[in-house]
């Protein structure tokens, strides 16, 4: 990883069924890196194991990083290692924090959490708190038990502002219609958890009449999945012109690099935006969830990590 940091666990805390946090602190005594709002950090789990996890923590903070993991049942590894090997005081390997779901500046922000997807959120939170901005958060979980950082939002500064949405209280449960019933242009809307409670959010969004411009989405997973119709297509390197053909079943990452060209890559599920690269020419068949809609609409770039083509040819500026 690039801007490499080692930290210790300082301390490790389960905050609810399934969920754990972990507080990350200087090696030494120095400072860790600035973050923002809803950044997050590589997280060198085990060799050849990378992942992203959000910062939960007031951005303010100089001395420390905190993070929370799911223990995802279909885990490929990564939230498994994370829940089971990493204890106190080891240390870990990350990378200086980057920001893909920023904040911008509104009068006023909804925030919708579902699940894990509370961590960029609860640092949003204390930040539109502290800058005296109006916003509004909803926590949606299956359950209490499983919704972490609860003790922690009730006794924040800003409780007030915060709406939990239980789905086994029957009236806790998010209705997206009412809560999104208000797209005025001076709000902004941020939403971060599961893909389908995230398509749910967006795709009632833009029902109601909220413009796309208002909209920002940080992914934990991707949703691409390779199809049995794929076919193969051909990429070139504009700065060498090496050619390479790209078959069904593998990757664009993977055929450059079998050829000595190496893409940095982290997440591998188009999520993470890592690996992003600029295309000359051609016509990409985006499969992340990371670029905009107007961002894939303009063919400029993509994830070749899960991303292919529907041009025979892909110029890369590689």
């Amino acid at each position: 990883m690039t801007n490499e940091l080692r930290v210790r666990v300082a301390r490790r805390v389960e905050e609810a069924d399934g969920v754990c946090s972990f507080e990350l602190v200087p090696e030494d005594s120095g400072a860790l890196p600035a973050f923002t709002a809803g950044a997050h950090i590589d997280v060198h789990v085990a060799p050849g194991l990378i992942r992203q996890y959000s910062l939960s923590n007031d951005p303010s903070e100089r001395h420390r990083y905190r993070i929370a993991v799911l223990r995802e049942p279909s885990s490929r590894g990564g939230s498994a290692a994370m829940h089971d090997s990493v204890q106190a005081d080891d240390l870990l390997r990350v990378s200086a924090p980057r920001n893909h779901f920023a904040l911008v500046d509104a009068p006023r922000s909804l925030l919708l959490a579902g699940g894990i997807g509370v961590t960029p959120i609860l640092a949003m939170a204390r930040v539109l708190h502290a800058q005296g901005r109006s916003f509004e958060m909803h926590y949606c979980g299956r359950s209490a038990g499983r919704m972490a950082f609860l003790e922690e939002l009730a006794s924040a500064d800003f409780a007030g502002s915060v709406v939990l949405h239980a789905d086994d209280v029957p009236e806790q449960r998010f209705d997206a219609g009412r809560v999104l019933a208000d797209p005025a242009g001076d709000k902004h809307l941020y939403v971060c958890g599961p893909n389908g409670f995230m398509d749910h959010v967006l795709d009632s969004a833009r029902r109601l009449g909220w413009a796309e411009a208002q909209l920002h989405r940080e992914y934990f997973a991707g949703a691409a999945t390779a199809l049995a119709t794929d076919g193969s297509f051909e990429v070139r390197v504009a700065s060498t012109g090496l050619s390479c053909q790209v078959p069904a079943g593998k990757t664009v990452i993977e055929v450059l690099a079998a050829h000595g060209v190496e893409v940095p890559s982290s997440c591998e599920a188009g999520v993470c935006g890592t690996c992003l690269t600029r295309v000359l020419e051609g016509s990409p068949d985006h499969r992340d969830s990371f670029l905009t809609e107007a961002e894939r609409a303009a063919n400029d770039q993509f994830t070749p990590c899960c991303s292919r083509a529907l041009s025979p040819l892909l110029v890369l500026d590689l």
